[in-house]
């Protein structure tokens, strides 16, 4: 390996193979995706932290970015677009994780309890009452959700949001405070 091998890809460089591997470049997918997997897992940590479950999810999103790469529209770095797809495989791990230990059907029948996803974790140390309100949130206001998530959670600029989401900046700020009110209530206050 050379030096160069060891540091990590400029952002203006995962665009760069992003552009490439949107218009056919076969290298440039596999190189991408072997470039974004460690930003990819510790997004999905981020809401999944029993690793088994990030990792499932981390492989879930790495497919989806394969796949939809095309999709990419370039108005705002490639990175950001990673997020929305990461976060939103991690909440579809979460929900799948949490309807299967979640007694159904004949479970109900037999005596089983249902469990109580405001105390019951069925992934350690997850934020079970933000996970569900984001579930509420989207039944409710899905055009809130992901704006809500890049910012609160991940930390990413309004602009940059506005930039994912080809929304305009004020819209993307009113839905940002419009799904913090809404989503407050539902969070439990730490003690």
């Amino acid at each position: 390996m050379t030096g160069n091998e060891l540091q990590p890809p400029t952002p203006d460089e995962i665009d760069a193979l992003a552009q490439a591997a949107r218009e056919g470049d076969a290298q440039a997918l596999d190189d991408v995706i072997r470039l974004l997997r460690p930003r990819v897992l510790n997004i999905c940590r981020g809401v999944l932290p029993f690793n088994p479950d990030a990792e499932d999810a981390c492989q879930e999103a790495l497919i989806n970015i394969a796949a939809k790469i095309g999709s990419f529209r370039g108005t705002s770095r490639f990175t950001t677009w990673v997020h929305a797809v990461a976060v939103n495989s991690a909440r579809s791990t979460y929900r799948r994780l949490k309807n299967q230990a979640t007694p159904r059907g004949a479970g109900d029948d037999l005596g089983l309890e249902r469990a109580d996803p405001q105390t019951t974790s069925v992934i350690a140390g997850t934020r079970l009452d933000l996970l569900e309100a984001m579930d509420i949130l989207e039944r409710e206001h899905p055009s809130f959700v992901t704006p809500l998530l890049l910012r609160d959670v991940y930390g990413l600029s309004y602009n940059e949001i506005a930039a994912e989401t080809g929304a305009p900046l004020g819209t993307v700020k009113s839905q940002v405070h419009d799904g913090r009110r809404l989503v407050r209530p539902l969070l439990r206050v730490s003690e």
